[in-house]
């Protein structure tokens, strides 16, 4: 069937595969891994080439695409910080409009607990389950780590495995996240000297293999029903480990040169040079690391563009890309050694952009098909795009994005000037290094189409210039040049901490019509 004559949309199905860099995808540019699956994709809808998240950590950074708001309105500001109960969510939005919205994977999501006891909500009910489940119908809720608060019995995962004929407690950690060396050792995924082995595993038994497996699954139990799922990767995050033959696909001439110099190493600023003392940073500063740890990293992104493929044949067989609205994203990237450090949660583009492919299979999309994005997009874009894709009315009041249809559509509508990311590191021990309290250890991130400002809080800010410098290696924070633009992206920070949505139980619909109704209420205050 031609694009042109497609369905309304009924279904949503929503990727993210963990830690994934945007430019650790073909169609993004990388010379040496290829992403044929997610190009595909690209080829097929819109790539969006400026995405960002609104906090380069998961735990927050999916907070705000789940709920569709900014980490200074709903207040889960690092992982394991619960989300308060009462945030509506995706599947809040969704479910009312007809739709089975469901996880296959991981959300990091931590359950606001005392909220739930205040207010007498039973974890076991379905009303409890959304709650603590981001909204979402848990069909198979996997975080990817180690199960620290149940039983490792207890995750589904690992009885597969088990009944696979893979033995002991924990195979996620012992098969799918270890590998074993020429004479049959086993070693730890945990200790990246090892990634270079291949995992314990068959590939077809692997955390990616097993996703995709339970995403297929759901969609054929839902059948004739509209439905929203979010199949979350694991991978390619930590434990960078890969089945084979994915361990060996990459080797060290495929690694690219780090975007580093010794002169920001020399002479960081403070944040940053505490970050850089960070284990994972010293690790990633020797090139053994990088070279060891990147080809395991990109064969684990291989491996899910691989099990994707699997996956758009399914859709075609059954004709669910008549009618589904597909996203491929990431809840943020991954520095790999570049200025000097590792993981992720600071504002250069190596932690902060993200990949963001849209199909969008409404016949309005078509002039867009196959084309790159340069307007500034965020995370929280895709709650109120879900919303409209269905029928829905994007509540204003609440969700901060901007629905992307705009885009797909090429409406012609405006579009935002810049865009904005937060930083929690009172967790981290770069706030003992700099010897700041909890509630001291904060940055926030102004995006423009040039410029790139970094506000501290008690230190001095960061300016790059995007047109001129983007590898971020000059920063301009203390130039008298341009003390101009640093005034001005300062007030702009300050203009949108200003305009977060507090008020979120009324519209502004039902505010315009109780506007200077108090007579007709019967209350005449004021009156001679």
């Amino acid at each position: 069937m031609p694009i042109s004559d497609a369905k309304p949309i009924r279904n949503i199905l929503f990727i993210m595969a963990d830690q994934l860099r945007a430019d650790y995808l073909s169609c993004y540019g990388h010379p040496h891994l290829q992403t044929p699956a997610m190009d595909a994709l690209a080829a097929r809808g819109v790539r969006f080439s400026r995405a960002y998240v609104q906090a380069p950590v998961c735990g927050p950074s999916r907070m705000s695409f789940y709920t569709g708001r900014y980490v200074a309105s709903h207040g889960s500001s690092y992982n394991r910080v619960p989300l308060r109960v009462g945030e509506m969510t995706i599947g809040d939005h969704l479910r009312p409009l007809g739709l089975r919205t469901a996880l296959v994977g991981k959300t990091h999501m931590t359950e606001d607990r005392d909220g739930m006891t205040r207010l007498g909500v039973d974890r076991q009910s379905v009303e409890g389950v959304f709650a603590a489940e981001c909204g979402f119908e848990p069909y198979e809720r996997d975080d990817g780590l180690w199960p620290d608060e149940v039983n490792p019995h207890d995750l589904a995962y690992n009885r597969w495995l088990r009944a696979q004929g893979y033995e002991g407690d924990n195979p996620w950690h012992a098969n799918a996240n270890a590998g074993r060396d020429a004479e049959g050792n086993l070693k730890s995924g945990w200790l990246m000297r090892n990634c270079a082995e291949p995992a314990a595993i068959a590939e077809e038994h692997s955390e990616t293999a097993y996703m995709t497996m339970r995403a297929m699954e759901f969609i054929d139990e839902a059948g004739d029903q509209p439905w929203c799922l979010h199949l979350s990767y694991i991978k390619p995050h930590w434990p960078y480990i890969a089945p084979s033959p994915y361990h060996a696909m990459y080797g060290p001439q495929h690694v690219l040169p780090a975007n580093r110099t010794e002169a920001e190493r020399k002479s960081p600023h403070p944040v940053v040079g505490a970050f850089m003392q960070h284990e994972e940073s010293v690790n990633f500063a020797r090139d053994e690391v990088r070279e060891t740890v990147i080809p395991a990293y990109m064969g684990l992104i291989r491996q899910v563009d691989d099990h994707l493929a699997r996956l758009w044949e399914f859709l075609e067989q059954r004709g669910l890309f008549e009618n589904t609205l597909i996203v491929v994203t990431s809840d943020h990237g991954d520095y790999l050694g570049d200025h000097w450090l590792g993981e992720k949660e600071l504002f250069h583009e190596e932690s902060v952009r993200i990949p963001m492919i849209v199909y969008d299979p409404s016949a309005a999309a078509d002039a867009t098909r196959g084309t790159v994005d340069d307007a500034l997009v965020e995370a929280i874009d895709l709650a109120p795009t879900f919303v409209q894709a269905v029928g829905g009315t994007v509540p204003a009041h609440i969700l901060e994005g901007r629905s992307l249809l705009a885009r797909t559509r090429a409406t012609g509508e405006g579009w935002r000037h810049a865009c904005f990311s937060q930083c929690d590191y009172a967790f981290r021990g770069a706030r003992l290094t700099l010897g700041r309290a909890p509630s001291e250890s904060r940055a926030w991130m102004v995006r423009t189409d040039r410029w790139k400002y970094v506000d501290y809080d008690g230190y001095a800010p960061q300016l790059f210039d995007l047109m001129e410098d983007s590898a971020e290696q000059h920063d301009l924070g203390g130039s008298a040049d341009h003390a101009t633009i640093r005034d001005e992206l300062r007030d702009e920070l300050f203009r949108w901490l200003r305009d977060r949505r507090m008020r979120v139980t009324l519209s502004d619909t039902q505010i315009e019509a109780r506007t200077d109704t108090h007579k007709h209420r019967g209350y005449l205050f004021g009156v001679w």
